[in-house]
């Protein structure tokens, strides 16, 4: 059966018209919406099937929670190049009762992991053993966040997961992006796989193909059967370490058993009217999120205007930094000490500006990390608002597209290649570009640093904003300017989303933007002494809802991919 997608660009929903779309939605033949406005529940997601699951939860009773879940596993079954059973995320909550909640579920190093792990006998990095195989996979975390998150939530996993079962056992038409992403792969995964895996087909793909993985539904009925031990323990458990010794990989038994999703206090802050809630370590993403934006909070962006040169010259500066001193200091919380307030502190904000000149670039040769004051390009986000003041921003991810390339045998899954997130030795680059320190060393059951920064927006201590993005090292940055775009420049969600992006990461020393960027923009920032590099492919996918002034809920799904919002 041939897929239909119709792109309509503003679409407003009533509650009779969602419901009867929501009930016959058809995953043969649906339909990408880039933008709803409804009253009340909204979900925006990689995928249009994905986000009808979790709003049809709204509508059934569930709070935003029930609607995550549903929509991570979802993802898992529809967009299995980050969707996923075997990586991991995060999530921040801000509830009806006014808590702010933070659960994560990053990948951790098996207990065999160590320091040197990808060095060669001459002390040399060997990346492609990171990244591609077996040996890249952590132990995965996304199912027990899944469970971390349940007590959160009001209807039983039973029916948060039925939409994901379905999904893989009838199978669901995939989207022209998918076909050419799964062709793109299709030699890879036939290297990295022990068996064959229902990836590969004898003809090339097309949009409308239809995708049946009945492994994969087998072990969601087990999870749904059997809870957490339905994956780190029984046949799951059994099927993925017989994968990790058919491809030498190093996870046991014993990592699946220990491996708990961790509940952390989130990181809050101000910024002007506003307060945001995003990610602690080790996520790197809340920490830099804070330092960007209080880097830039007192210079008048608003009056400099967007794309004003001004406005982007003063971002970059923020930008390169925040990430030199991510590559400094930070690093598992439970593993290292990191200076977490003093990064973080308004003074040591404006003494790291100090150097800045307007109208100059800097250099990253002498912009070094601080001095604090003494005292992740594969991912996926969703954003969930409900009509109860409960709001929730999840991003999960494999790291690369299709993580390690490798699915478990039996199981139906990609494993994640995140051990390429930590610092695989001091000083090299990860797939990203991005370096690390002594802080980000592997470790057993550590937690590899993270990109991924799912914030939430308080007006008033009422949610205003949920917003996330994919794109390794630049969620960040991508987070970074969705804010900007609406907080100093009143945008349209839509033209917030849509809009063209920048990129600076300290090192390499430029500013990487969109093909689409205005040529007149780049000219002027090179009139300064940046380097510009032009990127061959888009900066971040941004999922964001916003409460309007007439209370009704907001949500735009990004132009840049098969991204889709739904709501009643």
């Amino acid at each position: 059966m041939r897929l239909r997608l119709l792109f309509l660009p503003v679409l407003l929903i009533g509650t009779h018209a969602f419901a009867q779309s929501a009930s016959t939605i058809d995953p043969y033949q649906y339909t990408i919406r880039k933008e709803v406005t409804v009253q009340h529940g909204a979900v925006v997601s990689a995928h249009p099937l994905a986000s009808h699951a979790g709003a049809r939860i709204l509508q059934q009773g569930g709070n935003a929670i029930d609607a995550a879940i549903t929509t991570q596993l979802a993802l898992a079954v529809v967009y299995p190049g980050a969707g996923n059973l075997g990586g991991g995320g995060f999530l921040v909550g801000h509830l009806s009762d006014g808590r702010n909640i933070s659960i994560d579920y990053r990948e951790m190093a098996p207990a065999k992991a160590h320091r040197d792990m990808y060095l060669d006998a001459a002390g040399n990095a060997n990346t492609t053993l990171s990244q591609e195989g077996h040996l890249a996979a952590g132990v995965p975390g996304t199912v027990a966040g899944i469970f971390a998150s349940l007590p959160y939530a009001r209807l039983p996993l039973r029916k948060l997961i039925q939409p994901a079962i379905t999904l893989a056992e009838k199978g669901f038409a995939i989207t022209e992006k998918e076909a050419r992403s799964l062709n793109a792969h299709a030699e890879l995964f036939k290297r990295l796989n022990t068996k064959p895996t229902r990836f590969v087909k004898d003809t090339p793909w097309k949009a409308g193909d239809t995708l049946i993985q009945p492994e994969l539904a087998r072990t969601l009925k087990r999870i749904r059967d059997k809870g957490m031990e339905g994956f780190y323990g029984g046949e799951t458990a059994a099927m993925i370490v017989a994968e990790m010794q058919r491809g030498k990989g190093i996870i046991t038994t014993a990592d699946l058993k220990a491996y708990k999703a961790k509940e952390r206090k989130p990181i809050v802050f101000n910024y002007k009217d506003y307060t945001l809630i995003t990610m602690p370590l080790p996520s790197s993403g809340g920490i830099v999120l804070q330092q960007m934006m209080g880097m830039v909070e007192k210079y008048p962006l608003s009056s400099w205007g967007f794309h004003s040169p001004q406005a982007i010259q003063l971002m970059v500066e923020a930008e390169r930094r925040a990430y030199a001193d991510r590559a400094e200091y930070l690093g598992d919380a439970d593993f290292v000490k990191v200076p977490v307030k003093q990064l973080t502190d308004k003074k040591y904000l404006e003494q790291r500006m100090q150097d800045y000149v307007p109208n100059k670039a800097g250099s990253s040769v002498a912009v070094k990390a601080g001095a604090p004051l003494h005292e992740s390009e594969q991912t996926t986000h969703l954003s969930v608002m409900d009509d109860q003041g409960n709001a929730v921003a999840v991003t999960t991810t494999l790291n690369g597209t299709y993580g390690s390339g490798v699915v478990v045998g039996g199981a139906g899954f990609f494993l994640n290649n995140e051990m390429d997130d930590f610092s695989v030795k001091p000083g090299v680059p990860n797939m990203y570009g991005l370096v690390g320190n002594e802080a980000n060393a592997i470790a057993p059951g550590k937690r590899m640093l993270s990109s991924m920064t799912p914030t939430i927006v308080l007006q008033r201590q009422r949610p205003y904003l949920v917003v996330g993005t994919p794109g390794g090292s630049t969620i960040m940055t991508s987070v970074f300017q969705t804010l900007i775009n609406i907080l100093e420049f009143n945008m349209p969600v839509s033209q917030a989303v849509n809009e063209t992006k920048f990129h600076h990461q300290w090192l390499p020393d430029q500013v990487d933007v969109e093909p689409d960027f205005p040529a007149g923009i780049i000219s002027s920032l090179e009139q300064m002494g940046y380097k510009v590099t032009p990127r061959r492919s888009p900066i971040g996918r941004t999922e964001v809802i916003r409460v309007n002034n007439k209370g009704m809920l907001e949500a735009v799904g990004d132009k840049r991919g098969d991204d889709s919002a739904a709501g009643y």
